[in-house]
């Protein structure tokens, strides 16, 4: 019997540079290059406030941790809870005519049989056989 190697540790994230996963590389990325741009399209008064948000964002999500999930995770799933309805109600009540619909039953038409083949008899599986066999030299109906 082969013996196959099973994967271990699937779950966690394959590192390029020293500590850092590709996916903390792409955001840290991303947040550098939009502390570029902050950097040269916004005034000084405007630009280095809003660096420092920006460097605070991009290291929570490169970096912070929730319950052992990455932080954008986290943030998606927040995003999903508060797009739900917070409350549930199971309204029990039925009208007179849901209670109709669900007491009529429908008629329950029986599937027509398909019609029965009869049997091959020997004879006659005899002879398709050797048709087969003779490659369509034996004609039964000669032999008759």
């Amino acid at each position: 019997m082969e013996k196959f190697v099973v994967p271990q540790f699937i779950d966690v994230e394959d590192k390029i540079i020293g500590p850092i996963t590709t996916r903390q590389f792409v955001i840290i990325l991303a947040t550098a290059l939009f502390l570029f741009l902050e950097y040269r399209l916004l005034e000084a008064f405007l630009a280095y406030p809003s660096i420092i948000l920006t460097l605070i964002a991009g290291g929570a999500l490169a970096f912070f941790k929730v319950n052992g999930m990455p932080f954008h995770f986290f943030l998606l799933n927040i995003i999903q809870t508060l797009r739900r309805p917070g409350l549930r109600v199971w309204d029990k009540q039925l009208n007179d005519a849901e209670v109709r619909a669900y007491i009529k039953k429908e008629e329950v038409k029986p599937e027509p049989v398909p019609p029965k083949k009869e049997p091959l008899t020997t004879s006659r599986l005899s002879e398709l056989t050797l048709t087969v066999n003779t490659g369509g030299l034996y004609k039964p109906e000669e032999y008759e």
